[in-house]
């Protein structure tokens, strides 16, 4: 019987591959045999987790130091990919920051930062690998949204964040209903708040984690691998 889910050999591009959400879900995909590329800033953090993915799963890994703000940025390196794997086959956008603090302490360069990363390079690394995707007549992309990219918190705090996701679930309809021709998927997932960099200052604060316990059905922060499902069902 054909394994429908089997992503082996696939060619999977992730941004934000340097830590977080991107990591794991990076090490999902490892598992299940599939080429990993890693894009983020930060080259040590990419040089080490590609060779963990090598010694722990045996496949093939590699990593491009990519600012996903700049586009120009974005498609050296989506060509360095394919140059080097002859193409892509799954992309997902984990790259992501978020300013915390009431709207009326933010300074226009936050809000243009935020969006910047988790909007706009989002639709950059789209575009930049969709080009691809478009003449091999296949691809997978899978958008990281947020439970912010369709409710907000009662005291804001992340407005710049929630904005940006909001963004980034609408990108996602557009692309899946115009791409869907080059037999392109474009799908998001929308978690709530799980451990990672990006939350590091939220963990732990006793009011925070009252809200957590308060609105989230079981009551707790998300847990590393719980998105992995999600992840390769998607790819």
């Amino acid at each position: 019987m054909t394994n429908i889910f089997d992503i082996k050999d696939k060619i999977a591009v992730i941004t934000g591959g340097s830590s977080g959400l991107g990591f794991q879900i990076a090490e999902a995909y490892a598992r299940e045999g599939a080429k990993v590329v890693l894009l983020a800033r930060r080259e040590e953090r990419l040089k080490e987790n590609v060779a963990t993915l090598k010694e722990k799963y045996g496949i093939e890994a590699s990593y491009q130091v990519t600012d996903v703000t700049d586009y120009d940025n974005v498609a050296e390196s989506m060509k360095n990919i394919v140059d080097e794997f002859e193409r892509i086959d799954i992309l997902v956008n984990c790259a992501g920051r978020g300013y915390i603090g009431p709207v009326l302490e933010q300074s226009p360069k936050e809000w243009d930062l935020d969006i910047a990363i988790d909007l706009t390079g989002v639709y950059y690394c789209c575009k930049a690998a969709g080009e691809y995707m478009a003449k091999q007549n296949y691809g997978k992309i899978i958008n990281m949204g947020s439970i912010h990219s369709t409710v907000a918190l009662k005291d804001g705090s992340i407005t710049g964040y929630t904005a940006a996701k909001g963004g980034v679930l609408n990108l996602t309809k557009t692309l899946a209903s115009e791409w869907a021709k080059y037999n392109i998927t474009v799908n998001a997932i929308g978690p709530a708040y799980f451990e990672s960099e990006l939350t590091a200052d939220l963990k732990g604060d006793e009011q925070f984690d009252m809200l957590i316990e308060a609105f989230c059905p079981m009551g707790r922060w998300g847990r590393p691998g719980e998105l992995d499902g999600i992840a390769i069902f998607f790819a």
